[in-house]
């Protein structure tokens, strides 16, 4: 009867087994589902924003034969306020209209200098000024072409489609030809992209004046947020007696870590630039949201890096004698500072991404001029891609994928110099 009984036991034993079995394979096969769906989304965004962007590296430049003959700059009297006063858009349209001789009335002509963008008059004018010597020869010069020019050269424009499905005319398309056959057209790198600020021509825009302003709001945000969050966190931690108050003060924290980003904007907007009456639109102010915005997140993280700390490490120091400002600043704090660091970065690698904030002070104006301080008006590499992606212009669908490129190589960076900072102070108990 015995035998009976232990044998009902162990085939109810093995049947529960195997359900359970059952249950952590599918649980494990879940798991793998949604890891492999994750990756296979975010594969899909990077593939879709790397397609839509690689192409904004390059930019398409004509070849002119310029002259610079010395009537355009005033003739025997060559110096530098008559060289910055020449009509160099004249200059541009001569070495066009010798180019092709072909075209005489006034409105191809208009048309062909409409290839040509804007900006080869400004470049041509530096050169000059850089090199005063060039007055009197004839150059080779690389120019930038217009914007539909360049989508039409990389591909994103049919030439064989009708003309009213294009922004190009038969005509145009003619001459761009009769430059590749004879080579005076070409895909270069993009230096514009990365030296130049805002413009309203696609093909003259860039994203220094917005990364620029990225850095100096970011370089406030650490200067301030850091100090003060691990304080704050040290002080919460180490020495604030456990009452009413401080419990009120670490909700309050905790709260505030999951406010929406332009309540903090809204904050910034009503006390720094209303009342204090800051400069509108520049990375101080920027930088002062920011660090509100920030503090919380760093305050948790460095908190949690110092309940990580042992006991045993406060105990002996107590043991031996130190006091506890001693235990916290020699002992305790030295083996929480790395996640504390890896804490900041990675708020501050949150903060680099925000744009609803900036809108609210004002970054979101049209910044030609590169900033050279705190106080200097600016914009920020999100609201620059905010900005472009409104645009209408097929160009700058290239260059808002284009910044958004950069933009998480910066916050891929700044993760994986946590991860880094991390792994290499850490120490295992």
């Amino acid at each position: 009867m015995n035998d009976t009984n232990s044998i009902r036991n162990i085939n109810i034993v093995k049947q529960g087994l195997a359900k359970r079995y059952r249950a952590e394979k599918r649980f494990r096969l879940y798991g793998v589902t949604a890891i492999t769906a994750s990756l296979v989304f975010l594969a899909f965004l990077f593939i879709s924003i790397s397609s839509s962007g690689y192409t904004a590296f390059q930019q398409t430049f004509i070849c002119l034969t310029v002259n610079f003959d010395t009537e355009t700059f005033g003739g025997d009297n060559v110096d530098t306020e008559s060289i910055s006063s020449a009509n160099y858009q004249g200059i541009v349209k001569r070495s066009l209209s010798e180019m092709f001789p072909e075209v005489t009335s006034r409105q191809e002509k208009k048309v062909l200098n409409s290839m040509v963008s804007s900006g080869a008059a400004y470049n041509i004018r530096k050169m000059v000024l850089e090199n005063p010597e060039l007055v009197g020869t004839t150059q080779q010069v690389w120019v930038p072409a217009d914007d539909d020019v360049d989508m039409l050269i990389k591909g994103h424009m049919d030439r064989n489609s009708p003309d009213s499905e294009r922004r190009l005319s038969a005509q145009q398309i003619g001459w761009i030809e009769t430059l590749e056959k004879d080579g005076n057209i070409r895909k270069q790198f993009n230096t514009i992209f990365f030296t130049s600020g805002d413009s309203r021509e696609p093909e003259l825009a860039g994203i220094c004046g917005a990364a620029a302003g990225s850095f100096f709001t970011m370089l406030v945000t650490l200067i301030l947020s850091f100090p003060i969050g691990v304080g704050a966190a040290v002080y919460l931690e180490e020495f604030a007696p456990k009452n009413r108050w401080t419990d009120l003060i670490e909700v309050n924290i905790n709260n505030l870590a999951a406010v929406p980003s332009i309540v903090f904007g809204l904050l910034g907007l009503a006390v720094f630039l209303n009342f204090f009456g800051m400069p509108r639109s520049a990375p101080i102010v920027g930088g002062l949201v920011m660090t509100l915005m920030t503090l919380p997140v760093i305050i948790i993280a460095s908190r949690a890096a110092l309940k990580s700390v042992p006991p045993s490490i406060r105990e002996a120091a107590l043991g031996v004698g130190a006091s506890q400002m001693q235990m916290v600043f020699h002992h305790v704090l030295p083996l929480a500072l790395p996640g504390m660091l890896t804490g900041a970065i990675i708020g501050m690698a949150r903060a680099l991404g925000e744009t609803a904030p900036l809108l609210m002070i004002g970054m979101v104006a049209f910044i030609v001029d590169i900033p050279g301080g705190l106080t200097d008006p600016s914009t920020a590499l999100p609201v620059q891609i905010f900005l472009w992606a409104d645009s209408p212009e097929r160009a700058f669908l290239e260059k808002t994928s284009a910044a958004i490129m950069v933009l998480l190589t910066f916050l891929i960076a700044m993760n994986a110099l946590a991860v880094i900072l991390r792994k290499k102070f850490e120490k295992r108990w």
